[in-house]
């Protein structure tokens, strides 16, 4: 088939300056190059940094790049927001689509897949004889949408990263026979207690006697970083309980600290000693940090759709603390993972899971073997497989 991809409109492909979707685009690109089962198209934003990458020899996958960020695009896409008014997403974003839509219209496409961006269908659908597949990261697709009936009535399959975000499109239709979950997968080669990507701890300021928590995403207050910091503040007991904190605001060495970052390192500063801020790590370290860590710890305060975060610890051979949020329920297992609920009680029961982990060696040796075990079940190869099987099916 040829197939069209539009992408978020934010950042690029190849996955440059990171993201969950983007490095997913990234996966299952690389599976379709190795077994050239279509002839994709790939519209991204354009990324000086996507220059000479490997990716871009692909015979199967071709990339068209579309200018936003320069002085022309950024006149452009202000003269855009003037014309147009308010429009379904950030008039930057529709600024892309557009930009995109007039390729779009010259060529002749079997399919086109919305990365998480099924209102894009809304401006498409009179554009194009393709047919729509939308990738849904995120719940942004249910009975509360704007535009949510005709919204779903274009696609004519639905992939969602969870289970629960299928769910949410079920409110649209009770008799839904579109969606269809496909886990997210990671490379477990990378993310393995045999990586070759080495940290010492010294390095970090650690001792190898510490007992080192890791927290990896975005420092957003969804992610329930802050809760995780008062939790420490509860274990000033046991001073060689140590938190590595992996993150930023955003993406791509977006170091700067913004107002609830400020407030994070305020709050952590009677623990100065004890947490560490790393800001912005490359996505190929992560595995070098993770290695030097006991236990990973995500404390999704909001519904998670399916974080990657949680794979990438369990596939280090990590116990995991984290809640009944979202997707995450799906990710892991009662062998290796603690689970609790983000109510009133949230923080003590967090500071509890964690001396609980702290104090049982054997525990923490037991749900290590079980993560590893149950990490297995999402290989990049499985994620690429069951993506292309889930076109294929509804194609017919």
């Amino acid at each position: 088939m040829k197939i069209a991809i539009l992408t978020s409109g934010i950042l690029p492909v190849p996955a440059v300056q990171g993201g969950a979707v983007e490095n997913l685009i990234d996966t299952y690109l690389a599976y379709n190059d190795q077994y050239k089962l279509h002839d994709i198209t790939v519209y991204s934003v354009a990324n000086p940094k996507v220059k000479g990458h490997p990716a871009l020899l692909s015979d199967v996958n071709h990339y068209r790049y579309i200018q936003t960020s320069d002085v022309i695009s950024r006149i452009r896409k202000r003269i855009h927001k003037i014309i147009k008014g308010p429009e379904y997403y950030h008039y930057s974003i529709e600024y892309y689509l557009q930009q995109a839509i007039k390729h779009l219209e010259n060529e002749a496409y079997d399919i086109i897949i919305l990365e998480n961006r099924p209102g894009y269908v809304l401006q498409l659908n009179d554009k194009t004889s393709a047919r729509f597949v939308y990738h849904l990261h995120n719940d942004f697709l249910n009975a509360q949408t704007p535009h949510a009936k005709k919204i779903y009535h274009e696609a004519v399959t639905i992939i969602t990263v969870s289970d629960y975000i299928g769910k949410q499109v079920g409110t649209i239709s009770s008799d839904d026979e579109k969606c269809v979950t496909v886990h997210n997968g990671i490379d477990l080669n990378a993310f393995s207690p045999s990586t070759d990507m080495v940290k010492s701890r010294s390095q970090m300021g650690l001792a190898p006697s510490d007992f080192v928590l890791v927290f990896s995403g975005r420092l957003t207050k969804e992610k329930g970083i802050f809760e995780l910091i008062q939790a420490m503040k509860l274990l000033s007991d046991h001073p060689d309980i140590k938190l590595l904190v992996l993150g930023s605001s955003f993406y791509a060495n977006d170091n700067r600290d913004n107002a609830f970052i400020s407030e994070l390192k305020q709050s952590a500063q009677s623990l100065d000693t004890r947490i560490f801020f790393t800001g912005f790590i490359p996505y190929d370290e992560m595995p070098a940090y993770l290695a030097m860590s006991d236990v990973a710890v995500i404390p999704s305060l909001w519904d998670d759709p399916f974080p990657t975060t949680v794979l990438e610890a369990q596939a280090m051979g990590l116990p995991v603390i984290s809640t009944r949020r979202g997707g995450i329920p799906e990710e892991v297992s009662a062998e290796n993972a603690i689970l609790l609920d983000t109510d009133k009680d949230f923080v003590p029961q967090l500071a509890k899971a964690i001396l609980q982990l702290h104090d049982n060696a054997e525990k923490r040796q037991e749900m290590a073997a079980a993560s590893l075990r149950h990490a297995q079940q999402f290989s990049k190869e499985s994620f690429a497989r069951h993506f292309f099987q889930s076109l294929d099916k509804f194609m017919i």
